[in-house]
This record gives structure tokens, C-alpha cells and sequence, in this order.
């Protein structure tokens, strides 16, 4: 007895992303998740434009390295007060902002 291959298909990301979207708690938390990571990104390419080590940048905030692999792969939550002394380690300004 033949059976007949049948192809699976699986909806691209963006589609099913934008299914997703229609659930507002999904939307919020990954809304929030993308914030996080973002941030995480920034600081991972000021680190490594100002070519600090992971060690290195974890030492100015007296802080380990550990911390320092968390918050560059969004697996650490940070405060404020964090962000600022980040921000200060680069010479930069932090700007946080409610946007409609």
C-alpha cells in the first residue's frame, strides 16, 4: 500500500507573528521583551566599540562577568540606577521616554 507524501507547511515568522499580535498579553510581553533586548544590544556594541571585555566592563561597575553576559543577552533585568552607571562607564547620557 503507497502512501501519499504530504508536505507540511508552516506559516512564515511575520505571519504568524502577526497572529500573535492579536493577543494583547502576548503583544505587551513581547513588546517588553524587544525593549529589553534592545537595550541589551546597545550596550553590548558600546562595549565592544570601546573594546572593553565583558571582565573589563563588569570591573568599572564593580560588578562580574556573569551580570555583564546576562545583560547583553536580555537575561538580566537592569534598574535605572544600572543603566546609569552604564551610561556613565561610556561617557554616554541616559534618556528614557514615555512615547505615545
Amino acid at each position: 500500500m503507497k502512501t501519499k507524501d504530504k508536505k507540511i507547511t508552516y506559516p512564515s515568522f511575520e505571519r504568524y507573528l502577526s497572529r500573535q499580535m492579536n493577543n494583547k498579553v502576548f503583544e505587551r510581553v513581547y513588546k517588553e521583551e524587544s525593549q529589553c533586548l534592545k537595550i541589551a544590544y546597545q550596550i553590548a556594541k558600546l562595549r565592544k566599540q570601546q573594546k572593553l571585555s565583558q571582565k573589563e566592563l563588569a570591573h568599572k561597575l564593580n560588578t562580574t562577568q556573569s551580570v555583564i553576559a546576562r545583560i547583553e543577552t536580555g537575561q538580566q533585568n537592569f534598574t535605572t540606577e544600572t543603566l546609569q552607571k552604564i551610561a556613565a562607564v561610556f561617557k554616554r547620557t541616559l534618556r528614557i521616554e514615555f512615547v505615545k
